[in-house]
């Protein structure tokens, strides 16, 4: 437990918040809670959590225009409604076979201990960050499911911080759902 890793904990926690809310603030904030979550995550060898971080930036950005281009006058976003199942389940089937190709590269080339958890987590996370950055409500519950398993794979790996935090999103998700379903 480091002061980095303190640091990286509230700021992503106060972006899921601001998510929750629908506040256009909630990305700049999630561009530094991901930089130094990315820092942490290399230290404790989560090779794709750490790369996670840097695709989380990319779409953080993305997720900033798409949300300046929804804000309605009080700041706060619309929520748009999820595509059709059949081109969910696609992302959810493309998303698994991407998280299957990054655990063979985890697997051959690093020292990662469960790369199989740690590549289909960092994948479905880009999923739900993606979700989330075109407003889709579903988000939060991809978002629940892959923070559990999180939750896990933070415990085993001592960073105890992180897990708690995990733990916290998983009940930040939940109710930005239901933040998120009012605004519907």
């Amino acid at each position: 437990m480091t002061t980095l890793e303190w640091a990286a904990a509230l700021a992503s926690a106060l972006g899921v918040w601001l998510t929750g809310q629908r506040m256009v603030v909630c990305w700049p904030v999630l561009v530094v809670a991901s930089a130094l979550y990315g820092v942490v995550f290399v230290r404790a060898a989560l090779y794709a959590d750490a790369a996670l971080q840097g695709v989380f930036i990319g779409l953080s950005l993305y997720g900033w225009v798409q949300w300046l281009r929804g804000a309605r006058a009080e700041g706060q976003v619309r929520v748009l409604r999820s595509p059709t199942a059949r081109r969910l389940w696609g992302h959810v089937g493309g998303t698994g076979l991407a998280g299957l190709g990054l655990a063979l590269v985890l697997r051959h080339w690093t020292d990662d201990p469960t790369p199989m958890g740690d590549a289909l987590l960092s994948a479905y996370s880009i999923l739900a960050q993606f979700w989330g950055a075109r407003r889709y409500r579903l988000s939060w519950v991809l978002w629940m499911v892959v923070d559990v398993f999180y939750t896990v794979l933070f415990m085993e790996r001592g960073l105890w911080v992180t897990a708690a935090l995990y733990a916290g999103f998983v009940v930040l998700a939940l109710r930005g759902w239901q933040k998120w379903g009012q605004a519907q």
